[in-house]
């Protein structure tokens, strides 16, 4: 009797993704540990490894070749569908390559590869081979994005100023010995631009990025780059970048190595109505308006999982086209001059031995005005930057740097002033760029309202809205010439609308001169006319219905001072001497050099020093003292105190103000002694 055939079991499953992991120590101890997971949920099959030095026994599983370099794995006919490269930055390059010529697509760490030119290359061969090639940016897999994307769409922020990235993050020596590419720009005549922005907090300019709307090449208009490093490196760990957009966005990223402590990194878009923060590394949203905070957490898709699935590179969510905006950035710091070391006056070591991680003083303030007011260290006058030669000088001594403004963000209202300024001594007693309002630019002339237009940074104060908003209203202030000498310069400056047309002209002339051992003067003269040919109006929030509000014309800003005493002739304190008019305004106290943003001589940056200003009204007219202690610190002759004042081309607004700038505490006896002594009349 014929037995019936025994039927031959087919397995219909379909054949797992092979995957060959090339670098297996380091992040790609994470990819290893993703891999197990994936495995075990039946996703994928992890076939091979390649590293010179092979994982610790019992780390794989059965089945899984071992093989010392890419090269040897492909030789061998693994013939792996996805290669996942976790190698030194020097080696993305030429291991993407092989991997796409063996028909593989590729899974590609950050940074991608080490320059525009190996960027152009992989982008070819990717086209050519027809694969995919993702970049292992894992914060753009945030579900995150897409709902910040809506939520702006929306217009719940309103319309978008500008976006930060911030990174307070810190690394110790160990760090920078984990290998011999480590901390380096080149090795051995190879690129590696190994740095903060370019590896440590590249998910931070990536994100930003994103957000920016920047993915290509062609995204980018322009990368300012300001690099600096606290450790014996060649590469960069404290920097800022800040990239504009071919749509006219700007990302400002600030970014250390130094902090005093870790703090999680974020990407923030200001909008005219709110902001949102984006703590890329929880997927978390807090998102500010006027109605609140609220804080939203999201999920994230794994790259590896959305390589897997996808069908063409549109699929991706970190496709390699998409990072070249992240790759402009790269070259821009890699062709950029090296890194300015941090003198050690200003760094701080912490721990012992490999351990020890360097803390640069007041980087967290620093990282915080970068972000706000777009601006680089170097702009911001951080005391260990390459500062400008001082403009004026007494006897040699610098007494105070005149900046043109330029560097200035738009919606700041750009434009020249004095920062810093110092006593005879060397104590700074000026601020700009400050946490609380980054238009505040040191001493100079500012108005807010100019026939509509903001010559004075910020939010503007409208009578219709009975409050500060924000508008596209912001002038700035160039200069035309100037002659300059011994103790005194002439400039021509021209008030320009956003739409390019002059709205005034200003002629402005600045005199200093010692009085004394511990005193100097400063006399700032200043005169507006008319450019258009008919009445200007000059005016003020509060001849804009903002009560106590008439700040505008002369404005000084000053740093962080300790037991402030503000008085006139006949009065005393803040609430008394606002809106009083007086023959001068004197503000004494301990000037604090750790937030005044420039070195004192003894490189101390703790340290306070006792000053005194005194403020002599103008004598062309009775303007009313503008004076802020409690909230900030800033002095001012109100131009416009509850109405406007106007200027036309045969009148022009002319005032004088004298400023005298002491060592030391001064009483109301000594005031009035310099005062009768210099012949200064209120």
């Amino acid at each position: 009797m014929t037995q019936p055939a025994t039927a031959i079991p087919v397995d219909n499953r379909p054949r797992l993704p092979r995957i060959a992991l090339v670098g297996v120590h380091g992040f790609g101890e994470r990819h290893l540990e993703n891999l197990g997971r994936l495995g075990a949920d039946g996703v994928l099959e992890l076939v091979a490894v390649a590293d010179p030095l092979p994982p610790a026994g019992g780390t794989l599983g059965p089945g899984v070749s071992v093989f010392a370099s890419l090269d040897e794995l492909l030789a061998a006919g693994t013939a792996p569908d996805v290669v996942i490269v976790s190698t030194p930055i020097q080696t993305h390059a030429p291991l993407a390559l092989a991997a796409l010529q063996a028909g593989a697509n590729v899974y590609l760490e950050k940074p991608p590869v080490a320059s525009m030119t190996q960027y152009e290359e992989v982008m070819a061969a990717a086209a050519s081979a027809g694969r995919l090639v993702q970049v292992g940016f894992q914060s753009l897999g945030s579900h995150a994005l897409p709902a910040i994307e809506k939520l702006v769409d929306s217009g719940e922020i309103g319309e978008i100023r500008g976006i930060s990235a911030t990174g307070l993050w810190l690394r110790n020596k160990a760090y920078f010995k984990r290998s011999r590419w480590a901390g380096k720009r080149s090795l051995n005549g190879t690129d590696v631009v190994d740095g903060v922005a370019t590896n440590a907090l590249a998910h931070a300019v990536a994100t930003g990025l994103r957000l920016a709307g920047a993915r290509t090449v062609t995204d980018v208009q322009s990368v300012d780059t300001d690099l600096y490093r606290a450790n014996d490196t060649e590469s960069d760990d404290t920097s800022v970048v800040r990239v504009r957009t071919t749509d006219g966005m700007v990302l400002t990223c600030a970014l250390t190595l130094c902090a005093p402590v870790q703090s999680k990194p974020s990407v923030t878009v200001f909008g005219t109505l709110g902001q949102l923060t984006l703590s890329y590394t929880e997927d978390r949203v807090e998102i500010t308006t006027a109605e609140g905070a609220r804080t939203v957490a999201f999920g994230r898709t794994d790259l590896l999982e959305n390589l897997l699935g996808a069908r063409s590179e549109a699929e991706l969510l970190s496709p390699l086209s998409g990072a070249g905006a992240y790759m402009a950035v790269l070259e821009a710091i890699r062709t950029a001059d090296s890194p300015q070391p941090i003198h050690p006056d200003w760094v701080s070591w912490e721990g012992d031995g490999d351990d020890a991680h360097p803390v640069i003083h007041g980087i967290e303030s620093l990282i915080r005005r970068a972000a706000l007011g777009q601006a680089t260290f170097a702009e911001l006058g951080a005391p260990w930057t390459a500062s400008g030669d001082p403009a004026f000088r007494i006897n040699g001594t610098p007494v105070a740097t005149l900046q043109d403004g330029s560097h200035i963000r738009p919606t700041s209202s750009p434009r020249p002033y004095l920062h810093p300024v110092r006593t005879l001594a060397g104590t700074v007693v000026t601020d700009h760029v400050p946490e609380d309002h980054v238009w505040h630019l040191g001493a100079g002339v500012a108005l807010q309202d100019v026939d509509g237009i903001n010559f004075w940074g910020g939010r503007t104060y409208t009578r219709d809205a009975g409050a500060y908003v924000w508008r596209k209203d912001h002038g700035r202030i160039v200069t035309d010439s100037a002659v300059q000498g011994d103790g005194y310069r002439q400039e021509k400056l021209s008030w320009i609308r956003p739409d390019g047309a002059a709205l005034l002209r200003e002629q402005r002339g600045w005199r200093w001169a010692a009085v004394g051992n511990s005193v100097w003067k400063l006399t700032l003269d200043f005169t507006l006319e008319s450019a258009t040919g008919r009445p200007v109006l000059l005016g003020s929030p509060g001849s804009n219905g903002r009560p106590q509000g008439g700040y505008g014309g002369f404005f000084w800003r000053l740093p962080k001072v300790g037991d402030a005493t503000i008085w006139t002739p006949e009065t005393r304190g803040e609430d008394a001497v606002h809106g009083s008019v007086a023959p001068w305004l004197a503000w004494s106290g301990t000037f604090d050099a750790g937030t005044s943003g420039a070195a004192q001589p003894t490189g101390d940056p703790g340290l306070g020093h006792p000053a005194t200003l005194v403020f002599l009204a103008s004598p062309q007219a009775p303007d009313p003292w503008f004076v802020r202690h409690a909230g900030y610190p800033g002095v001012g002759l109100s131009l416009a105190w509850d109405r406007p004042v106007a200027t036309e081309p045969d009148r022009p607004v002319h005032r004088t103000v004298t400023v005298l700038i002491a060592d030391g505490f001064l009483a109301t006896h000594d005031i009035e002694q310099l005062i009768t002594t210099l012949g200064e009349q209120a």
